[in-house]
């Protein structure tokens, strides 16, 4: 198992969750802004640089 690629799908599934994470709170209006658009870059941050990880990586076998 390739740990990039874990590391990538990792990093993939938190900045899904944290880009949920700020659009149910911006919803909501639970939370103050600042501490949403937080949630939301780092989150966007995560999910980017996971994709990246996932798809440069090669097989090997």
């Amino acid at each position: 198992m390739n740990v990039k690629r874990l590391f990538g799908t990792i990093l993939t599934i938190l900045g899904i969750m944290g880009i949920i994470y700020a659009g149910y709170g911006f919803i909501q209006q639970s939370m103050q802004w600042r501490q949403l658009l937080v949630a939301a870059v780092i989150g966007v941050i995560f999910f980017i640089s996971g994709i990246g990880l996932v798809r440069n990586t090669k097989d090997e076998a």
